[in-house]
């Protein structure tokens, strides 16, 4: 049985990872932020994607936080 997955779909991410992570910058913890598949680091003002259920950690891929 094979499963088909549309593009509009997204892995889930496993929330028990977030105790694992720490934002690269601060080394302080994030938060998840669902809807906009983001880990927030409010130390650090900013906010790493998560793409595919894979939470992409580097500085450059960050959006700061207004």
């Amino acid at each position: 049985m094979t499963e088909t997955r549309t593009e509009t779909q997204t892995p889930a991410f496993d929330r028990h990872m977030l105790e694992a992570l720490v934002c690269p910058k601060t080394h302080t913890v994030l938060e998840y932020h669902a809807e906009a598949q983001e880990l927030v680091s409010k130390a650090a003002n900013l906010a790493f994607p998560i793409r595919n259920g894979i939470p992409v950690m580097l500085l450059d891929e960050a959006r700061v936080l207004e």
